[in-house]
């Protein structure tokens, strides 16, 4: 575990956060000057925009900050890779927020997977696109036993409508209409959860 020197003692991050929640402004100060080059580094590697890293070097503090008032923190012993994730969920907001992906509006058969096809994919997409596949797989988890079986068998299995039915017993309409529930409930569930799925 890293540790910097106070007053002539080694302090680890642990024992500075726990200070700053205490009350102890400087423990913070310490903790940002100790780690705000790697952080800051880590910024600007990916958004290549030193006015946009360092606002985005400030939002992750001020995350951090309220985070601790909150008494939310519980990473004991691993500060820098919390701020290290923080960083990079507000790096790829802004790629989100900036670089809308094209929806069709009003569409229940909108098709998550196919808009996710359709890019060619830079640096920051791919960061992005990893994190949308990501947040898809885990609202999958929210569908029925059966919509979650199809969607799964045709998107992370690559099998035809015809293997689906034969493997899971039903005829083919069965499994395609089980697979336009499936993509319904799913887009549901990315506007209930303010999923942004965007590159």
């Amino acid at each position: 575990m890293e540790a910097i020197v106070m007053n002539d003692r080694l302090i680890s991050d642990q024992e500075l956060v726990r200070q700053y929640i205490e009350g102890d402004h400087s423990s913070l100060e310490a903790l940002i000057k100790k780690h705000q080059s790697k952080i800051f580094s880590y910024i600007m590697l990916i958004v290549k925009d030193r006015h946009l890293a360092e606002d985005i070097f400030q939002d992750t503090f001020i995350k951090v900050i309220n985070t601790l008032k909150a008494g939310s923190y519980n990473e004991e012993g691993k500060f820098l890779p919390w701020v290290m994730r923080i960083a990079h969920n507000l790096v790829i907001d802004f790629f989100r927020k900036s670089k809308r992906m094209p929806m069709v509006e009003n569409s229940e058969d909108y098709d998550i997977f196919e808009t996710l096809r359709i890019f060619d994919q830079t640096i920051e997409d791919k960061l992005v696109i990893e994190q949308i596949h990501q947040d898809v797989k885990n609202l999958i988890e929210y569908l029925p036993e059966e919509q979650k079986q199809v969607l799964k068998m045709r998107h992370y299995s690559d099998m035809s409508f015809k293997e689906i039915a034969e493997q899971t017993n039903v005829s083919i309409n069965t499994a395609l209409g089980r697979m336009r529930y499936a993509l319904i409930n799913l887009r549901k569930l990315v506007d209930e959860k303010s999923i942004i799925l965007t590159r």
